[in-house]
């Protein structure tokens, strides 16, 4: 019996040494306390190594994925018809004085067309400059020339169409450069100056790696010989249900900007023996209107079947209306001001056309609806102010001017896209530079 008790005894006494000893261990000893401090220290260095190379990774992503962001996304679709901009209605509104404007000097942009520098022509009164459009219920975003400039980097915007497309290319070069420090890094790539006639011109901001073209089409559709056996008055046919064979070089584009129409009239088609051909049949008794549905129709197809709307943002540009006193197209007035009415100017055949054919496309196609506020604008002509002061004009417009408000807005439509994929890009990113920190 005592010799149990005393082995009991001592196991206790072993059991308390022990529970002691742990209790010590966890609590009193100076060196295991100082190798769970490092053991601490020591993941907290690796997470913020971690987060750190995590805002690496995710700035050299911006860096290497953002020049090559398309500015076109089905996730972010504009309307077909895009008669506004998300909840603004951009096309209905008036133009309002603001001593902002205008947004550059066309004498100091060597790209602005001679003929359109009305001021530099020696046009006296200014406040043509100063308009800006305000919409009824919202702004027209401002030209932030700098945002701009880094949406575009690495892209090509193509316009396609008559002298207005190449007056509102002019306006779209003249407003970036106002934001390039080295004006020399902006050039023509050919070398070629611009021409009523040239078939093409390509401007390059070699800062930023991208390029800013127009393609001469003045009918979209191909102009070419009349068919064998044609009536003596035909002297050409326009090809109605072919596009003009430029247009395969119009395909490798970010934006896409088309406009016809002021050359859909008898002074340019049956009064110089043009007359309208679909396959292998003359069309003599056609009118202009059913033509220019035809063509449209060809173009609406051409862009089905060759454009990927996924990286190309297609525009198309409704009539842009004159200010000539009669049909003679021989005398112009131009206005101080913008006119309070438009007598019917606001209304187009072409126009509407366009927005018919446009909403029963497949593509998603922006219409900038622009027609309304540039019916207000007698006063925004080139008049006699060009380079040619003998010829009047009330068809094209003074740089600065009206058609610094198109890429306005054509500009704004950009950006609202290419923010939201900056947004879903942003948004996968930081994604996915989380789940790698809970995998740690």
């Amino acid at each position: 019996m005592v010799d149990k008790m005393s082995n009991l005894s001592k196991n206790m006494g072993f059991n308390k040494s022990v529970s002691f000893g742990r209790r010590a261990l966890s609590s009193g000893s100076p060196r295991v306390s100082r190798v769970g401090w490092i053991s601490r220290w020591y993941h907290v260095f690796i997470g913020i190594g971690f987060l750190v190379s995590s805002l690496v990774v995710i700035t050299a992503g911006y860096i290497h994925v953002l020049p090559a962001l398309p500015l076109s996304s089905h996730h972010n679709e504009v309307s077909k018809s895009s008669y506004s901009n998300g909840s603004c209605n951009m096309y209905e509104g008036n133009w309002i004085l603001d001593d902002s404007y205008p947004l550059y000097n066309a004498t100091e942009c060597p790209f602005a067309e001679k003929g359109f520098d009305c001021l530099g022509n020696g046009r006296v009164d200014q406040s043509y400059l100063k308009w800006r459009w305000k919409p009824m219920n919202c702004d027209v975003p401002k030209f932030d020339v700098q945002n701009v400039l880094e949406m575009l980097r690495s892209k090509r915007v193509v316009f396609v169409g008559d002298s207005m497309s190449r007056t509102q290319w002019e306006s779209l070069i003249c407003l970036l450069m106002s934001g390039v420090e080295d004006k020399r890094s902006v050039y023509e790539m050919n070398g070629n100056t611009i021409t009523k006639r040239i078939k093409y011109l390509g401007v390059r901001f070699s800062s930023f790696n991208f390029t800013v073209e127009f393609f001469r089409s003045v009918f979209l559709v191909q102009e070419g010989p009349m068919p064998k056996h044609s009536p003596k008055r035909v002297k050409s046919a326009l090809k109605l249900d072919v596009l003009d064979s430029i247009s395969s070089q119009w395909i490798d584009s970010d934006v896409l900007v088309f406009n016809t129409g002021h050359w859909w009239v008898p002074g340019k088609l049956f009064e110089i023996g043009c007359y309208f051909q679909v396959g292998n049949s003359l069309k003599l008794g056609m009118s202009i209107p059913t033509a220019f549905e035809v063509a449209l129709r060809t173009w609406a197809s051409w862009i089905e079947e060759n454009i990927d709307t996924n990286r190309t943002h297609v525009f198309f540009r409704t009539f842009e209306p004159s200010h000539w006193k009669d049909h003679t197209f021989k005398y112009c007035s131009v206005t101080d001001e913008p006119v309070n009415e438009t007598r019917g100017r606001e209304k187009s055949i072409f126009s509407d056309t366009i927005l018919e054919v446009a909403k029963n496309m497949k593509a998603p196609i922006n219409v900038l609806r622009i027609t309304l506020m540039s019916a207000f604008r007698s006063d925004a002509h080139v008049g006699k102010w060009s380079d040619n002061p003998s010829v009047p004009d009330c068809s094209h417009w003074c740089l600065p001017g009206v058609p610094d408000v198109w890429n306005q807005i054509l500009v704004s439509y950009l950006l609202t896209e290419y923010d939201s994929v900056v947004q879903r890009t942003r948004y996968h990113l930081v994604a996915s530079a989380l789940n790698q920190t809970r995998n740690l």
